[in-house]
């Protein structure tokens, strides 16, 4: 017997989380362990509790709604998290963990009695405005940094310790969460698709094959300070047009060379960054994405040998430092192919897509099998406070995820 989704009550819930965190401009600003954060997992907690779920948390702030199958053994999960970024959409992240909540919900109304236990997570700070990207799922798998959790600041200036003195949680107790973590047999994750591809297609159903690889660094051009009228321009080390030269030729590179790949400067610091000085230093924000771990590590040779050749040439000195790196994901045949026959059942076109945008699937791939469906983002837009999704696909995505997770958990 199929059963839907109530996409009244999941556009409701929507609407009400899309309240919590509500800023000026329109959009909505709810990082981790913020004022809004937690306001947001309160009100999650007394959904799940609200839905007839079986409620908990990690040590590192995730949180779990349980429905107990009749057998134990490995769980089949689904979520996504409830953070944003700043000055941010409704529907990034909140789609998935609602939507997942919406399906455990329809699946205990009706009685059913699977065989799996099903578990809808939300997890932490995967948006990275605490110390590096996707510290919950991470804490979840036992994939952290030590020296970064310990010692790393946050986007709010203060050390992770000093932010979590306001939540039931440390440092400690998230260096340990993964001792909480069950088995997982498989993980879903509904997301808006952040692109343009299925609303251009008019396709309400994407299925993800592959997510993306990502690497981080900070990178610094170290030149020399002089005056700006005095120092000639044939005798400069200046080390923003060593920037300047490297981003072009970077991207002239990867557009030529590695065509579906991506490369992005998104944050530069010029020092001393003032009127009539030849800027000495320039530090920039770097990554680079690709879909298999092959092309990354080449990427990572030809980038950095290409910022070498340029400080050469301009009598620099090129410096970087890692910052995050995250292995790309081949999604699993049998379960693109299990939501593929959800979505054949259901009656509903789809596309297979790639994820550019990191995911906690990603992440938990390390644990069991990852799979994802994307809902269309009207214009492409995401991250912003433009973000939306029409209902009716909405309703599409929640309804796949409902019957792929019955058919897993059975």
């Amino acid at each position: 017997m199929e059963i839907f989704v109530d996409i009244d009550r999941l556009w409701r819930n929507l609407g009400e989380l899309g309240r919590i965190g509500r800023d000026p401009r329109g959009g909505v600003t709810r990082p981790s362990f913020s004022q809004a954060d937690l306001e947001a997992r309160a009100w999650l907690k007394d959904k799940i509790e609200s839905a007839g779920l079986a409620i908990r948390h990690d040590g590192a702030g995730n949180i779990f709604g349980r429905l107990e199958g009749s057998a134990g053994g490995k769980v089949v999960m689904a979520g996504s998290h409830i953070d944003t970024v700043p000055n941010g959409g409704m529907f990034d992240g909140a789609a998935g963990v609602l939507a997942a909540l919406e399906c455990l919900e329809r699946i205990r109304e009706e009685g059913f009695r699977l065989t799996k236990t099903l578990e809808v997570a939300s997890f932490t700070d995967e948006e990275g405005g605490l110390v590096g990207d996707f510290l919950g799922s991470r804490a979840f798998i036992g994939d952290l940094d030590r020296e970064l959790v310990e010692k790393g600041l946050t986007a709010f200036g203060l050390s992770l310790r000093d932010v979590l003195k306001a939540t039931p949680y440390t440092v400690e107790s998230i260096l340990e969460a993964r001792r909480e973590a069950p088995e997982i047999e498989a993980f879903l994750e509904l997301h808006i698709e952040q692109g343009p591809v299925l609303d251009d297609e008019g396709v309400p159903v994407g299925i993800v094959e592959a997510i993306q690889g990502k690497h981080y660094r900070w990178c610094s051009f170290i030149g020399e300070a002089g005056h700006a009228g005095t120092t000639a321009l044939e005798l400069r080390r200046d080390a923003f047009l060593g920037l300047a030269d490297f981003a072009l030729k970077a991207t002239r590179h990867v557009a030529a060379n590695r065509y579906g790949s991506f490369v992005t400067i998104g944050k530069v610091n010029v020092k001393p960054g003032a009127f009539s000085i030849v800027p000495g230093e320039a530090g920039f924000s770097f990554e680079f994405r690709a879909r298999t771990g092959e092309t990354m590590a080449v990427l990572e040779r030809e980038l950095f040998a290409l910022a070498e050749d340029v400080a050469a040439t301009r009598g620099l000195r090129f410096v970087s430092r890692v910052i995050d790196k995250t292995a790309p994901l081949a999604v699993p045949v049998r379960l693109t192919a299990l939501l593929q026959e959800s979505c054949a059942r259901l009656g509903y076109p789809f596309l297979a897509l790639t994820s550019g945008a990191g995911h906690d699937a990603q992440i938990l791939a390390a644990k069991g099998d990852t799979a994802m469906i994307f809902v269309p983002s009207p214009d492409g837009l995401s991250h912003c406070p433009e973000e939306s999704v029409r209902r009716e696909d909405l309703e599409k995505g929640a309804n796949v995820l409902l019957s792929s997770l019955i058919r897993l958990a059975s």
